[in-house]
């Protein structure tokens, strides 16, 4: 591990075997709201940022949009533990941060404070934290910086940018809606859809039908997510997962279902939008959080309170 990182266990928490884990990294401003601190950052420098983070260590930050995704796989952890307190197939959180230990004591009380179920809390000072990821096991990694992103992308870990919004914290179980196309799936098809049009990618989806789709940029997690799900009966679940896609359901529906059957991905619910705005039924599912390549799903998702993760 190279000098630039330093890690702080944290030994109010059993801490996880990374190896059997579903591990997230979240960085501090995806889990809490640091737009103010941030803002100080830019203006001032570092040194007046880590200033005021130390002056207000005792003050707990309020939550970021992430931080009720946190609170509700710490729910099912409860839930898995309770039915065989052996189990190893875990969430395991941890923190990276471009903080310094110092800066970042505010962060570990406020994940204290909250009763978070952090097990690391990772100070990085390399620009780039993201060669970390794939040391700690990370499966999942949420940023508020898209450079992140797009680095953690490139090196194989499934990623999602979160927009800073307020968010209602959605009572439990943990409900997760993912996207279709260029998130559960490869983008192929909004490819073709791209270069020839609607008719183009319906032709297209219908010589393809008995082929499964390409995996895309969130498969991996997924697929751990519903490994864990299939753990419980589908009525006593901690967790729902959703598909929520602009496909229609006749013409392109059947494909994406095939897919999902050959991986063996069971998901509760499934909305083909047909092109319909994605908002209303996101406002009716309350989820934790929504993964979606579209910036203007998100924007609708953000205007009816639902806690966002685009997908670049």
């Amino acid at each position: 591990m190279a000098e630039a990182e330093s890690t702080v266990i944290n030994t109010d928490v059993k801490q996880k075997d990374p190896s059997e884990a579903l591990v997230i990294a979240v960085t501090t401003r995806a889990i809490f709201n640091l737009e103010e601190e941030h803002k100080l950052y830019l203006e001032k420098g570092k040194e007046e940022y880590t200033r005021h983070q130390q002056a207000n260590q005792d003050k707990p930050l309020p939550p970021g949009t992430a931080f009720a995704f946190i609170q509700a796989a710490q729910y099912v952890n409860k839930k898995i533990l309770e039915s065989n307190p052996a189990e190893k197939d875990l969430f395991d959180i941890l923190v990276l941060s471009n903080n310094s230990p110092e800066s970042g004591m505010r962060i570990i009380n406020s994940a204290k404070h909250y009763g978070l179920e952090i097990s690391k809390f990772c100070f990085v000072s390399d620009e780039d934290s993201t060669q970390y990821l794939k040391s700690h096991r990370v499966k999942l990694f949420l940023s508020a910086d898209r450079t992140d992103v797009c680095n953690a992308l490139r090196r194989g870990v499934s990623s999602a940018l979160v927009f800073q919004q307020e968010v209602q914290a959605p009572s439990t179980p943990l409900r997760v809606v993912f996207d279709g196309d260029a998130v559960l799936f490869s983008d192929e098809t909004d490819q073709v859809f791209r270069d020839q049009g609607l008719e183009g990618a319906v032709q297209y989806e219908r010589a393809m039908e008995a082929v499964p789709m390409g995996e895309g940029p969130l498969k991996a997690f997924a697929m751990h997510l519903g490994k864990m799900r299939k753990k419980f009966s589908q009525e006593k679940s901690p967790i729902r997962t959703y598909l929520v896609t602009a496909r229609s359901g006749r013409d392109m529906g059947i494909r994406a279902i095939k897919t999902l059957r050959e991986w063996g991905l069971a998901i509760d619910e499934a909305f083909f939008m047909d092109g319909a705005p994605k908002g209303p039924i996101l406002a009716q599912i309350q989820p934790h959080i929504f993964f979606d390549d579209g910036l203007h799903n998100i924007q609708g998702a953000q205007d009816v309170g639902v806690p966002s993760a685009w997908v670049p």
